[in-house]
């Protein structure tokens, strides 16, 4: 592997989703990443987030397999965990324990409601979390209930991408102080963050309570899809004037025939013309219609298209591991770049005395000897 974070080391607990994007984005530049994986792994089947990892079986409850992870840590840069707060450090493997032993690791925690707080034992998922940031609250139609935007929000922009984030910031000031430090990244918070630019609109008195109204919520109708007459979609984003002007050119109607761009009275009556209009050929028709330009008028693809347009196809956007298509390591570098990812696989017995086991610690590792024949 090669990129940016070349020779960084990096000890991962499994878990799901938020945590291993987290990891995989440093493993995808360069990092070295050993994955400790329950006896029965936590994602059975493809796992594209597990990409870049070599992987350890580890009974976590066995304290000779524990002691064999603390070993690990003593040569890390980095610990990623994601379980619910205390858990680490009822195992013995709390930062405490883990910074005593190495006080210049970044200890990366990832929770849904954060270490602390009335909610930080309790349950929850992605849409739980956005709920709380007022996120959700904000998306989707005013005659529907809150739209669920996937788990994108808060699993993997508020959780993962800002672990990786704080993950980051404490080895740049490792690098001054010498020292690691806890980094505690919650869902919740990173999905507050997010709502940043939404707060400045209220402040400014730029956005209304009612969901659905609002210049970047669907409200508007130059910044919303529309139905094609295959039944697919178009998404159209032309806020600035010039924008707007390119749009009714390609949808061939007359300024002088419309209200106002600005004015939310006129709103409905530019919905309506704007639906018709785009009703009326299909989604690769208005594609060819509006093509490269600055309209701001694109199809919006399914996931399974993205990897075969023609933007993605000319940047190298995807990637395939051991068979599978998957969006490829970003952002770029134009002097460190990173390479394309590997599949995830056993840890290597090499690997493993690289970071300073023993082969008393191999031993205690239930299926040591099998990993090193299938990755040697």
């Amino acid at each position: 592997m090669t990129g940016p974070l070349t020779g960084l080391r990096v000890v991962e607990l499994a878990g799901l989703a938020p945590a291993p994007f987290a990891t995989m984005m440093l493993a995808d530049h360069g990092a070295e990443v050993v994955r400790v994986d329950r006896p029965t792994p936590t994602v059975p089947g493809p796992d594209l987030l597990g990409r870049g990892r070599e992987t350890l079986a580890v009974d976590l409850k066995d304290p000779a397999q524990r002691e064999v992870v603390a070993r690990l840590v003593d040569a890390a840069d980095v610990l990623v965990e994601g379980y619910r707060p205390g858990v680490m450090e009822r195992l013995g493997l709390g930062p405490q324990e883990c910074l005593g032993r190495n006080p210049r690791l970044v200890y990366g925690r990832m929770t849904g409601w954060g270490q602390d707080g009335p909610l930080a034992a309790a349950a929850g998922h992605d849409l739980n979390y956005i709920a709380l940031s007022g996120a959700l609250g904000a998306m989707g139609p005013a005659d529907q209930p809150p739209a669920v935007p996937l788990n994108l929000v808060g699993d993997f922009g508020g959780g993962g991408l800002l672990l990786a984030f704080g993950i980051l910031a404490a080895l740049v000031e490792r690098a001054t102080s010498g020292r690691g430090q806890v980094v505690d990244a919650a869902m919740v918070d990173g999905a507050s963050l997010l709502t940043t630019h939404l707060h400045s609109l209220m402040a400014g008195g730029e956005w209304s309570r009612a969901r659905g109204g609002n210049l970047l919520d669907g409200g508007a109708p130059f910044y919303r899809t529309y139905r094609a007459a295959d039944g697919r979609h178009v998404s159209v984003g032309a806020i600035e004037p010039q924008f707007y002007a390119q749009l009714l050119a390609g949808l061939g109607l007359d300024p002088d025939d419309l209200p106002p761009q600005m004015e939310p009275a006129g709103w409905p009556r530019l919905h309506a013309v704007f639906a018709e209009a785009f009703a009326a050929r299909d989604r690769d028709a208005w594609t060819e219609v509006f093509g490269v330009g600055d309209a701001c008028v694109h199809p919006v693809l399914e996931p399974d298209e993205v990897a075969t347009a023609a933007h993605s196809l000319a940047r190298n956007a995807f990637v395939e591991v051991d068979g599978i298509p998957q969006p490829a390591p970003a952002p770029r570098f134009d002097r460190t770049p990173s390479s394309e990812p590997l599949p995830r696989r056993g840890a290597s017995v090499q690997l493993l005395r690289r970071w300073g086991l023993t082969e008393q610690d191999l031993a205690r590792v239930s299926g040591a000897a099998e990993q090193e024949a299938t990755s040697a």
